[in-house]
């Protein structure tokens, strides 16, 4: 008998495998682009509303991660505010623009926006505001939900706007197991962290000759509190959640 969990183990190991096929010449252009930001002293800033925002989260101050990564956060983006209006907001007008209002962004940062769908008003706007002071941005994104799902009055797809796009390759919906007749065991949180720590390991593949190699290591690890507090020092002044 396969159990559920083994199905969905299954599919899931072989969503990736595609990923790193069909994507990976996409993440390598990101990786580049995220480290020429960094030697002109810019930052990688991540936005994502409801769930998305979590692959935000999992950038900021990690054990091996990138230390010149960081997440917008807002309460209008996440669901601070109860899920009912979480989901409201992140399909209403400037609230993008007011999350983005906090960070100082620059022609120098790189912006990755997440979105599954690739629809909805937060991310869409949050690209076109990017566009407009000329940052860089990736989007983190399903191409086939972004195909069949309605658009906002915008009506722009994320991988219209962004600079570079790669496909999670996640079917419209997000979860991959059939039970009951419905779909279960949603998939795109683990493709998101699977493609944006990719890039992030090339990343630091590029800046391994840096004087400052900007990646933390574990706080129970010897030489960790040398190595972070240099780097907390470093971006404090430009990343607010340090």
């Amino acid at each position: 008998m396969n159990l559920p969990s083994q199905n969905y183990a299954n599919k899931i190991n072989l969503i990736l495998k595609k990923i790193f096929k069909e994507e990976n010449t996409k993440i390598l252009k990101s990786a580049k682009l995220i480290s020429r930001s960094y030697k002109k002293g810019g930052q990688l800033f991540i936005f994502g509303t409801g769930h998305s925002n979590l692959l935000a989260e999992e950038s900021f101050h990690r054990a091996g991660g990138y230390a010149a990564a960081c997440p917008i956060r807002s309460e209008e983006i996440n669901y601070s505010k109860g899920t009912k209006k979480g989901t409201e907001l992140e399909r209403t007008e400037n609230v993008a623009k007011r999350a983005l209002q906090k960070y100082k962004l620059s022609s120098k940062d790189v912006l990755m926006i997440v979105s599954n769908s690739g629809v909805n008003h937060a991310p869409v706007e949050a690209a076109l505001l990017a566009k407009k002071k000329k940052i860089k941005t990736i989007a983190l994104t399903s191409y086939k939900f972004s195909k069949q799902a309605p658009l906002s009055k915008l009506k722009k797809r994320l991988y219209e706007i962004c600079d570079i796009y790669i496909d999670n390759k996640i079917p419209p919906g997000d979860a991959i197991v059939g039970i009951n007749n419905m779909m279960v065991g949603p998939a795109s949180t683990i493709t998101g962290s699977f493609i944006l720590n990719s890039i992030l390991v090339e990343v630091a593949n590029l800046l391994k000759n840096e004087k400052i190699f900007p990646f933390y290591i574990s706080v129970n690890m010897p030489g960790a509190k040398e190595n972070n507090d240099k780097l907390v020092k470093k971006y404090k002044e430009s990343n607010p959640h340090l």
